[in-house]
Order: C-alpha cells, then sequence, then structure tokens
C-alpha cells in the first residue's frame, strides 16, 4: 500500500480536452465584463469561458436571469486552443438533445468517477493511475466505464480479468524488458467490487397506469371488484400487479420491477385482463394513461391528488347514514363508498 499522500485530481476521460461541438457539463464560477468564467467539471475543472455574445439567441436584457455563479448546465465547446489552453463555450448553440444527452452522459460519469476516488483515497493510490489501468480501457471497450461496472456487480472477472499492462523490468543480461501483467490487483479488484455492488446494484422500478372504469348494472360494485382481482391476477412473482382506487371512476394499476419492459407488458396484460371481465357485465375501461415507469415525485403528487380527493369526498359526504341510499343506490356516490371499503 503506498505511503505517499494520493493525488485524487484527475478527468473523466482520457481526453485532456472535450472535442469542438461536443456538449459538456460546466459550473459558473465568475462574471467578468465580457462573459462568464467556468469550470468544465469532467475535465478537472480546467477553465472556459462562455461570451455574453454565447449566452441567448435573444437580446439580453438581463445577465443575471441567464446565468448564474454556481449553477451547473450543459453548454456547447466552439473552439478549443490547446496550446494556451483555451476554451470557448456557448449556451446559446446546446439544443435540447444535446443538454439531454450530456446530462445523462455526466451522471453516469459522476457515479464511476466517485467510485473510482474512493478506491483510490482507501488504498492510497493516484487516481490517475487507477484510470489509466482500469477505468479509461474500460471506456474504450465498453463505450462508457458506466457499462463495464453494470456488468461488474454480477459477474466482475469477465471484465477485469482481460486488463493488462505493460512493466518495464531489468533482465538478468541488465536490458531493459517489458512484461504484461494483469492490470488489477486482488487488492484493488475487492476495493473496486465491493463498492461497486454498494453503489450500483439495481433498484426496483415503479410501473403505472391510470384508467378510468364504470359498471352502471345491477350488482355493479361486485363487477368492479370481480375487474380489480382479475387485473391482480396477471401479475407474478417478479411482477406483482395491484389496483387503487384513486377516485370514482378513476383507478391505478402499478407494480415494481428490475426489468422495465417486463413491467410494462405485465401492466398491459392486467388492463386486457381487467377489460374483458367489466366489458363482460356491460361495463366500460377507458386507458387514460398506459404503462409507463414512474418517479418518486410521480408517486408523491398521486398520494397528495388522493388526498385531496378524499378530503373533498369527506367535506361533501353528507348521506353516511341514509340506509335507504345505501341499499338502493347503484350510482357513482355508492360505487365510491362500497370500492373504498376494499382499500
Amino acid at each position: 500500500m503506498a505511503t505517499h499522500s494520493p493525488n485524487l485530481e484527475c478527468r473523466m476521460y482520457e481526453s485532456r480536452y472535450p472535442e469542438v461541438d461536443m456538449a459538456v457539463m460546466i459550473q459558473v464560477k465568475n462574471i467578468a465584463d465580457m462573459g462568464a468564467y467556468v469550470s468544465l467539471l469532467e475535465y478537472n475543472n480546467i477553465e472556459g469561458m462562455i461570451l455574453f455574445s454565447e449566452l441567448s439567441r435573444r437580446r439580453i436584457r438581463s445577465v443575471s436571469s441567464l446565468i448564474k455563479v454556481g449553477r451547473i448546465e450543459p453548454v456547447m465547446v466552439l473552439r478549443v486552443d490547446k496550446e494556451k489552453g483555451y476554451i470557448d463555450l456557448s449556451k446559446r448553440r446546446v439544443s435540447e438533445e444535446d443538454i439531454q444527452a450530456c446530462e445523462e452522459r455526466y451522471n453516469k460519469s459522476k457515479l464511476v468517477h466517485s467510485i473510482m476516488r474512493h478506491v483510490a483515497e482507501t488504498l492510497g493510490i493516484d487516481l490517475e493511475e487507477l484510470y489509466v489501468n482500469i477505468g479509461w480501457p474500460l471506456y474504450r471497450k465498453y463505450g462508457h466505464a458506466f457499462e463495464a461496472f453494470k456488468i461488474m456487480v454480477n459477474d466482475p472477472d469477465s471484465v477485469l480479468d482481460p486488463l493488462t499492462r505493460e512493466v518495464k523490468e531489468t533482465g538478468p543480461d541488465g536490458q531493459e524488458v517489458t512484461k504484461v501483467v494483469p492490470a488489477v490487483s486482488e487488492e484493488i479488484k475487492e476495493a473496486l467490487i465491493r463498492n461497486i455492488r454498494r453503489r450500483m446494484t439495481p433498484q426496483p422500478l415503479k410501473i403505472r397506469a391510470d384508467i378510468e372504469m364504470k359498471c352502471f348494472q345491477f350488482d355493479g360494485v361486485l363487477h368492479i371488484k370481480d375487474a380489480m382481482r382479475k387485473a391482480e391476477a396477471a401479475g407474478n412473482a417478479d411482477c406483482p400487479v395491484k389496483i387503487k382506487l384513486v377516485a370514482p371512476p378513476l383507478y391505478v394499476l402499478t407494480t415494481q420491477t428490475l426489468d422495465k419492459d417486463q413491467g410494462i407488458s405485465i401492466l398491459t396484460q392486467a388492463i386486457a385482463a381487467c377489460t374483458e371481465a367489466i366489458e363482460a357485465q356491460k361495463g366500460k375501461l377507458v386507458v387514460k394513461e398506459p404503462p409507463r415507469a414512474v418517479s418518486e415525485r410521480d408517486d408523491k403528487l398521486l398520494t397528495e391528488h388522493m388526498l385531496k380527493l378524499r378530503n373533498a369526498n369527506e367535506e361533501i359526504s353528507g348521506d353516511e347514514d341514509s340506509e335507504e341510499e345505501e341499499d338502493t343506490g347503484l350510482g357513482d356516490a355508492d360505487v365510491e363508498n362500497a370500492v373504498g371499503i376494499m382499500e
């Protein structure tokens, strides 16, 4: 294990400078008379500049509304002078597609960099040495080291064992010879795998679909309950399906899975089973939002919406004590009460 203090500063990619017409992630450092000075986060914080004329395609009324110190965002590379170290950047020339691609690449690179830096710091190794022997070869082979790290969660040997490096040694005759040795020691391999598995173990995705379901036939509530059971029966152990009432006639179907395509397929089958069951009883089902992956924010918004509707229903409800209406009603109010009890 090295005794010197390791150098933990290093760019994320093998190239020291970005290519022209490439979108890069920057952080604004300060604003001067001619433009803004920024740090290129993927290139070890080397300096670049955005002229005010490159901030917007429209007339600039307020520079502070377009760029702020500390802000992190994608910009386009206009010119690179490698000899002088000058990098000119543009905010107005970056498209929505460029922004999306840059953010996706940066988020992957940031995770890889964080893992590599932690391993280097833990083992007392220079971060650049770790990149030279492991990180950049994986970028070359897999397009992005993130893709290699994903494979390493379950099969690290297939990724790390083929990596080699050259070392120079003095032979018995005093001549310098070059030997090819494994690029990864057992100590580094163990630390890398441990960190990758801790940081990159896949988390289940939540898949959701929104539907409207109605049935005004005799025993309509029971028919709706039966259709809901048919929907849930379409799930399996890996992809269990749940259906929940939001407010009549709106329901949500959800499942959690590691495989997005499988989750969407299972919910599609669940909707088909539910549709068949309710239509057999002359009811109707309309898909308001097809199966798709949702975020925690989407879940939070749904929960808030359900709470709001529930509170509104409680405020306007005045027929809980009417036994006659409970016995005879098959309208929306009774569907809500009957199905809501099941929730």
